[in-house]
């Protein structure tokens, strides 16, 4: 009997290049390049966090100005709900960040010069996407306390009895207990 060379399988359990056909291979290499094509969201999800931190950086300085004008007119509520608003630009700047960084690491390639300089600690120990799905949604879920935050801040004029108080008060209570649930889930 002649020593045929048995073509090799593929590590994950595949077939090998030498049992695909050409169409097939040329097919599958087409299709799997594909897959770049998520560099658009990478870039203009990059874009839009940049953005989004510019303008929560100009929102501070607005507040700012606003506050050293006018010292004895201002409210602290008033720069308050600013600067939350400017607390929530930055948190949903976040998400599109943590969403760039998780799907060019999941579709594209390792983000190498992070990694060996080791700054982003556990932001990139992205696996598949329900790893990333939990960042963002953990963030999301910061982004809509803080924007209840700065609604209740810009109504609390408008809150004046009891049962609106006793609402208010539950609301929050609500949230401290889904907040308390997430983070014994994130462990």
């Amino acid at each position: 009997m002649e020593n045929q060379a048995t073509p090799k399988p593929s590590a994950q359990g595949g077939k090998s290049l030498d049992e695909q056909g050409i169409i097939e291979n040329i097919f599958e290499r087409a299709l799997w390049n594909v897959r770049i094509i998520v560099i658009l969201g990478v870039i203009f999800s990059a874009l839009a966090s940049i953005v989004l931190f510019l303008a929560g950086s100009m929102e501070i300085i607005h507040v700012l100005s606003v506050f050293v004008k006018n010292t004895v007119e201002f409210e602290k509520v008033d720069m308050l709900i600013g600067i939350i608003g400017a607390v929530d630009l930055y948190l949903i700047g976040l998400v599109l960040l943590i969403f760039s960084f998780g799907i060019y690491e999941l579709f594209i390639s390792e983000i190498d010069v992070a990694r060996a300089e080791g700054g982003f600690g556990t932001i990139l120990d992205i696996d598949n996407l329900d790893d990333l799905k939990n960042k963002i949604l953990k963030v999301i879920i910061m982004v809509l306390i803080v924007t209840f935050f700065q609604v209740i801040l810009q109504n609390y004029h408008d809150i004046k009895t009891p049962l609106e108080i006793l609402y208010m008060a539950v609301s929050i209570c609500l949230i401290c207990v889904g907040v308390y649930f997430l983070g014994r889930h994130g462990h």
